[in-house]
């Protein structure tokens, strides 16, 4: 569904990204991480047909970005990290207007796809209240609405669930997970649980470079080298059992942890094995040898954040600038005609929607036929 291969993107002297490739296949939710100004929105604006690359090819759905841009654009809805909204509309005027710029020109499916869309992300309650009268989740589904208005096979979704509460990240969650249905989705966040929970694989990048692509849990045990983790929970004189558990055989460490609640006497420490160990039974044995008292024996697994801070620590990310050239010279003339073009699509639905609101707003002012002829009647008496 998207091929990205050997992706390289320069503004003027300095590379923002180098040599990135990753497939996505059709289904699939890939979450897409990495620190700030690694290369994560410069990525994702080449994916969408905003940014040309300076070499290397992307396909989407099976069109080339570089040479079938607006092909490429009718096959991706993108909700950026800043939702354009116009505040003045409601959210089925704003999902109307952005219907007919994304080429949904007959009237009766239009009507038909918005009213599913809306009840689709749970916003047809408030299809005739101001956008700007909304609040945050709200005004996120209307942005995640017009990403779905036009049906796209791709979802770029950066951020999405930025500043809404537990409930609405929820909410959204189990959304986008549904969306997988029928859509391949891109989720770019830097809340990693949400990926974890949400993301059946996952890309780190980190300074322009690709540096870890799999599933979360492949991912964990890759990075973790085969080390076992596990923690436990004892009743018992802290440093002694800290002493006696990392001098056990094929322990690579016992690092006591804080403990939950006020438990007075009782120690938590994470023991990690050498590789391939299983350090439970031999855990269970030392405790039970020293007469303290177990009240937890459990395995840890290595979470996203762990994986992402080893993955990304070796060294601090390049800055993406600000206001970098979208266009280096002599570069893809082609790209710029289709830029061009989109622009006019673009143009002409916004003056066919102003046309139609004014033909709209004539036929309401003016008198109905019978009224004019009871008018003509009147002056002729």
């Amino acid at each position: 569904m998207i091929e990205v291969d050997h992706l390289i993107k320069y503004y003027g002297p300095s590379p923002a990204i180098q040599d990135i490739s990753f497939t996505v296949q059709k289904g699939e939710i890939l979450g897409f991480l990495g620190p700030n100004g690694a290369g994560k929105s410069t990525t994702m604006r080449i994916i969408t047909g905003y940014l040309p690359a300076t070499s290397g090819t992307v396909y989407v759905n099976g069109y080339d970005v570089g040479k079938q841009s607006l092909d490429v654009r009718r096959n991706v809805g993108y909700l950026p990290e800043t939702v354009p909204l116009y505040t003045d509309m409601t959210p089925y005027d704003y999902l109307d207007f952005m219907g007919k710029l994304k080429g949904l020109r007959n009237g009766t499916e239009r009507r038909e796809r918005i009213q599913t869309v809306m009840e689709q992300v749970r916003i047809d309650d408030v299809a005739q209240k101001p956008i700007g009268r909304l609040s945050k989740g709200y005004r996120q589904r209307v942005g995640l609405a017009q990403a779905l208005i036009a049906n796209p096979a791709v979802l770029i979704l950066d951020e999405p669930t930025v500043g809404l509460d537990p409930r609405q990240i929820i909410e959204i969650r189990e959304l986008i997970k549904s969306l997988a249905q029928d859509h391949t989705v891109i989720l770019s966040t830097h809340i990693l649980p949400e990926v974890s929970m949400t993301c059946t694989r996952v890309v780190i990048i980190n300074r322009g470079r690709l540096v870890a692509v799999d599933t979360p849990l492949h991912l964990a045990q890759d990075v973790g080298g085969g080390n076992e983790r596990v923690q436990v929970m004892v009743r018992g004189p802290r440093d002694t059992i800290v002493a006696a558990l990392a001098a056990l055989p094929n322990v690579e460490s016992a690092l006591p942890q804080p403990t939950l609640g006020d438990q007075p006497g009782v120690t938590t420490v994470e023991v990690v094995s050498t590789p391939q160990s299983d350090l439970r039974p031999r855990l269970a044995q030392a405790i039970v040898a020293n007469n303290w008292e177990l009240l937890e024996l459990r395995s840890v697994s290595m979470s996203l954040e762990d994986v992402f801070l080893r993955v990304t620590a070796a060294e601090e990310p390049m800055q993406e600038p600000e206001d970098a050239e979208l266009y280096v010279e002599g570069e893809d003339e082609a790209y710029e005609e289709q830029e061009i073009a989109y622009e006019e699509v673009a143009d002409e639905a916004a003056a066919e929607a102003e046309a139609e609101a004014a033909a709209a707003d004539a036929e309401a002012a003016a008198p109905s036929a019978p009224a004019q002829a009871r008018g003509r009647k009147g002056g002729r008496k």
